[in-house]
């Protein structure tokens, strides 16, 4: 179509040059001069032809490789996407699969944790028996001890009074160590490690291994229970006494300031301390 077209442009031009020639010149040479130039003409139409012809060829190549190039971009753009979803779902597929190991880690060592605390617990409470049983040893040893110690005290204070029978100046001729008297009737109970007594006094002493501020309180506490229990010497002076072994400055300070008579062993002899001693 558009080679006719150009064709008939070139005819109408020719013919158009070739009416207004021949005005100028003859008929034969307006003619052959006409015809040159339509051949003249021609042959640039063909060469422009074929210039436009490769032209379009080229477009046409262009484009295609164009439209290649942009199919293969859509292509690897596609590949790409897919490669990258592949990537992401691996990636999710591992995170997953991490965290359930990790879980599965913790777990186990939750579990490795309660039965290292459940073995920790019945060690330690093996343990706690064990020191409870040898605490209770050891208390039931220190108790014989401290018995063994209270009977040395006892032996020694009980055979003393009995070779000397004497106190505050005065001689007795009776003595009743460990006295323990019950009164139901009452509901009183007394017991007295040594008591001395003669025809107008009484003596009560508490004896111990090593004293304390404590056994002063506990043997002014004694007193009006003797006085019940045994109402025959209601009408005696009553005195009171504390031998130790060992006597401790806060002890001898509150026996001083009670009135009662301070026993302890200096050397190997008996010592009666009673000049603060008063009657109860």
């Amino acid at each position: 179509m558009h080679e006719n077209f150009y064709i008939f442009a070139a005819k109408f031009n020719n013919i158009k040059i070739f009416i207004m020639r021949s005005k100028k010149y003859p008929p034969r040479a307006t003619f052959e001069s006409a015809w040159a130039l339509v051949q003249e003409n021609a042959q640039s139409l063909k060469i422009m032809e074929k210039e436009n012809k490769r032209e379009r060829k080229e477009r046409k190549e262009s484009m295609k490789a164009m439209k290649e190039k942009e199919e293969m971009e859509r292509k690897e753009r596609k590949e790409s996407m897919k490669a990258m979803k592949e990537k992401e779902e691996m990636e999710r597929k591992e995170w997953k699969e991490s965290m359930k190991a990790m879980k599965e880690k913790e777990e186990m060592e939750r579990k490795e944790w309660k039965e290292s605390m459940k073995a920790m617990k019945a060690e330690s409470e093996k343990e706690w028996e064990e020191f409870r049983a040898s605490m209770k040893a050891m208390q039931k040893e220190l108790g014989g001890i401290s018995k063994s110690n209270g009977e040395v005290a006892e032996s020694y204070f009980q055979n003393s009074f009995r070779e000397s029978m004497q106190f505050a100046g005065q001689k007795f001729y009776g003595i009743s160590p460990n006295l323990r008297k019950a009164d139901d009737r009452l509901n009183l109970k007394g017991e007295y490690d040594l008591v001395l007594y003669n025809c107008t006094s009484v003596v009560i002493i508490e004896i111990k291994y090593k004293s304390r501020e404590k056994d002063v309180k506990e043997l002014l506490e004694k007193m009006p229970t003797f006085k019940q229990l045994y109402p025959e010497y209601a009408t005696y002076n009553l005195y009171l006494g504390i031998a130790a072994l060992h006597v401790t400055s806060a002890a001898e300070k509150a026996c001083i300031e009670q009135g009662i008579a301070v026993i302890k062993q200096v050397g190997e002899s008996m010592v009666i301390v009673d000049t603060h001693l008063k009657v109860f």
